[in-house]
């Protein structure tokens, strides 16, 4: 067996879940207290990915066309996610409850109850992890059974599991399966395939990440030894199939997660692209934060006859309590953020700016400032990136500052405070920054700083 790994956190619930009631027919739906009323849910996101420039596939060598994230490129903004839109303030306060009533997930089954590989249950239950989360207990029998799955549900719902864990079973079955899992950024496609190999421990099967920001030839070298799961960005696949290293056409089973969140990064040409040489009598699962007009189009065109499983949850997590930090005239943000992260509580605080230079800068002066911390950001290389995530996990540092690269897919313990130093682009840029505290049962706190308003 072979490994290429890192270490990271699964997103896999462990114990009850609070959320409950699903629909008996084909299209299931399953209400949680981590989302408000249906119809007030996502629309689009984006968070910067990679860094560096992109590569073109139309160079001599270049057979594909397009374009392409490359090793590490970032992402194409459209004009109007460059100027943002205009957020109204009061969406940033949300005071804590003391009392509020909420329905409780029952889940149908254990994790113990599902058709899968004795070894792999072992695994699962050495984690802790006896009942599944709603996505989990929805979309599992289906994957098991073959079916195509769209899956809607945010990221920290434990979606990772609901695909891998059958796949994962799958593969065990026959080992000639190969699965392609496509991913928008690096720190997700690292995130699961430390969940997979936690999970597959001692299965002699295999699974190599490829993105960007990393040395593209042990990727290669890895790959060369047929790894039953390949988990990678759009750019950096296709950076490696432009050198002949990745054959699709030996992928039964491909898993397009985020697919939102690509399509917003601009990766709709590249997915085609990748998909169009993946056989297509093929399983294909499809994650995704949201239901839009475009979102239900690639489902037409990726999936046959999906099963439909969705999560509803709230915008806002009830255990992250948010209210916004004004800067008074003659006062700096610098200042009013210093006075913060010396109070007693900010133990572990994750700060979100807006640009890569921004992000680099306010770190610089923390450490100045005397503060232990970090950043990360697109122009980082892939492993600068991951030793400033686990120190940060670690509690080797105090703060980490992040453009919105670190907004989704990240499973990071004991969040006390996410800063928006910057307000974000978006209000679904908001919603997925402040879900990185108020995690796995903890409280947490969303300040958001305001200027001039």
């Amino acid at each position: 067996m072979f490994r290429n790994s890192h270490t990271g956190k699964s997103g896999i619930g462990r114990g009850k879940p609070s959320s409950g009631g699903y629909s008996p027919r084909r299209t299931f739906s399953a209400r949680s207290p981590h989302r408000g009323p249906a119809g007030h849910g996502f629309h689009k996101s984006y968070a910067p990915h990679g860094g560096g420039p992109r590569k073109s596939f139309s160079s001599s060598r270049g057979r594909f066309g397009g374009h392409s994230g490359g090793r590490g490129g970032g992402p194409r903004r459209s004009a109007s996610r460059r100027r943002g839109e205009r957020i109204d303030v009061s969406r940033f306060i949300n005071k804590a409850v003391i009392t509020e009533t909420t329905e409780h997930f029952k889940p149908e089954h254990h994790f113990a109850d599902f058709a899968i590989d004795e070894h792999l249950k072992k695994n699962i239950l050495a984690k802790g992890y006896f009942e599944p989360t709603p996505i989990q207990d929805r979309a599992i029998p289906h994957v098991l059974r073959g079916d195509d799955v769209c899956g809607i549900a945010n990221t920290g719902t434990g979606k990772t599991g609901a695909f891998i864990i059958p796949l994962i079973d799958k593969v065990i079955r026959d080992k000639k399966n190969r699965v392609l899992i496509m991913v928008p950024t690096r720190e997700l496609a690292r995130q699961i395939e430390d969940e997979f190999w936690s999970f597959a421990s001692h299965m002699r099967i295999g699974a190599v990440s490829c993105v960007g920001g990393a040395n593209i030839g042990p990727q290669i070298a890895t790959l060369r030894r047929n790894p039953n799961f390949v988990i990678g960005t759009p750019g950096r696949l296709k950076d490696i199939m432009e050198r002949r290293a990745l054959n699709l056409s030996t992928f039964s089973t491909v898993v397009l997660d985020e697919a939102d969140r690509m399509l917003d990064m601009g990766f709709i040409a590249d997915m085609r692209f990748i998909l169009s040489l993946v056989p297509k009598e093929r399983h294909t699962l499809f994650f995704s934060a949201t239901l839009s007009r475009d979102i239900e189009k690639l489902i037409g065109e990726f999936l046959k006859d999906p099963v439909r499983i969705s999560v509803k949850t709230r915008d806002t997590a009830s255990s992250v309590e948010q209210d916004i930090v004004r800067v008074p005239f003659g006062k700096t943000k610098i200042d009013i953020l210093h006075d913060l992260l010396i109070k007693p509580g900010f133990g572990k605080v994750l700060i979100f700016g807006r640009t890569k230079h921004g992000v680099e800068k306010l770190a610089k002066d923390l450490a100045h400032l005397g503060f232990k911390a970090a950043s990360i950001h697109g122009n980082k290389t892939q492993s600068n990136r991951q030793r400033a995530l686990d120190a940060f996990k670690q509690d080797r540092t105090q703060v980490l500052v992040a453009t919105d690269v670190a907004a989704r897919g990240l499973d990071i313990p004991k969040v006390s405070h996410v800063i928006n130093y910057d307000i974000p682009n978006t209000y679904d840029d908001y919603v997925h920054r402040i879900g990185r505290t108020g995690r796995a049962g903890e409280r947490g706190q969303a300040l958001t700083f305001v200027e001039g308003r």
